[in-house]
């Protein structure tokens, strides 16, 4: 088994199909088809189902692949750190970033690997489910900025930041913004929240007063836009943070009550494979979004509580 047997794995599993793999390895169908032959051969079973409509992956297909996506990554990184070591940083990077850190940092990230990281490639993912996290992590996603990480041996993560959760919705619906709302009383009020599942813990780690957010909910919406969109609409209120709605507040279409018995926050989290070292350009583009959603507190353009400065550890 060899690199090169594992990348044509790799691009047939992903394409489903012999042609469209060839075309995008740039290599006769012949040739992809004797390295995937040779390679069946040597592990002494079949990787895929020939059929009509394509390639489909056996279980061993399956599971040879989120192997071969590891090793090749490693490998990668590899020779990006040699080529960095001997002058700039190099190399492919891809982040999985919160909706709320998109809004803040992602342009300014942009900006900031253009100007000062020109060979590094970003590739950059919108609200990541943490349902997903660790396999995201450990096939396409070098780092992830995610609220409530789940536990898990194998993620390493680090606390950012903290923000307090608001009653979201028009003054007609929540009430007077100047005080603050009981939690029981939040749950008695037409609740938008998202759909029950990894969506949902993005707002709540704790599961008892997840479960009964779920109760509560008269719509579900796993749709960052529809969300806001039902709420400046008047469909009703959910739980979120001043910095999610904060073009709506602004505006003055919803306003934000602070919510009690219990208070409420969530911690956003930066989150590795513990066992994946990081490349450099990793390393770059780590201290770069650390820094800008720092600034980003500093500066007042995040409603937060900055965790770094304080010394508070993740998971």
């Amino acid at each position: 088994m060899n690199e090169r047997q594992l990348r044509y794995f790799a691009t047939i599993y992903e394409e489903g199909a012999m042609a469209r793999a060839a075309r995008r390895a740039r290599v006769a169908v012949s040739a992809l088809s004797h390295h995937l032959n040779n390679l069946e051969a040597e592990l002494e079973t079949s990787l895929f189902v020939r059929t009509r409509k394509g390639m489909q992956p056996t279980a061993a297909g399956r599971s040879l692949y989120d192997r071969a996506t590891e090793i090749l990554k490693l490998l990668s990184s590899a020779a990006d750190d040699v080529r960095s070591a001997a002058g700039q940083v190099a190399g492919d990077v891809s982040v999985g970033m919160a909706h709320s850190a998109v809004k803040v940092v992602a342009i300014d990230l942009l900006k900031r690997i253009a100007a000062g990281y020109p060979n590094v490639r970003l590739s950059l993912t919108e609200s990541l489910p943490n349902s997903t996290l660790v396999s995201a992590l450990s096939s396409e996603i070098d780092l992830a900025i995610v609220y409530n990480p789940p536990s898990n041996p194998r993620l390493k993560t680090e606390a950012i930041l903290e923000e307090q959760m608001m009653c979201i919705g028009q003054p007609q619906i929540i009430g007077d913004e100047e005080e603050a709302i009981a939690f029981d009383e939040v749950l008695e009020l037409p609740l938008i929240a998202p759909r029950a599942g990894p969506w949902a813990r993005i707002l709540l780690d704790d599961e008892s007063l997840l479960k009964r957010v779920e109760t509560a909910a008269k719509f579900q919406l796993n749709s960052v836009r529809t969300t806001i969109d039902a709420v400046c609409a008047g469909l009703g209120a959910t739980i979120n943070t001043r910095h999610y709605f904060a073009e709506q507040i602004g505006h003055g279409t919803v306003c934000a009550r602070p919510i009690t018995d219990p208070e409420i926050t969530r911690k956003l989290h930066l989150c590795e494979l513990a066992d994946q070292p990081p490349s450099f350009a990793i390393e770059a583009v780590r201290r770069l979004v650390t820094d800008l959603i720092d600034s980003a507190i500093q500066e007042g353009r995040w409603d937060a509580v900055g965790l770094q400065r304080l010394g508070v550890e993740g998971r």
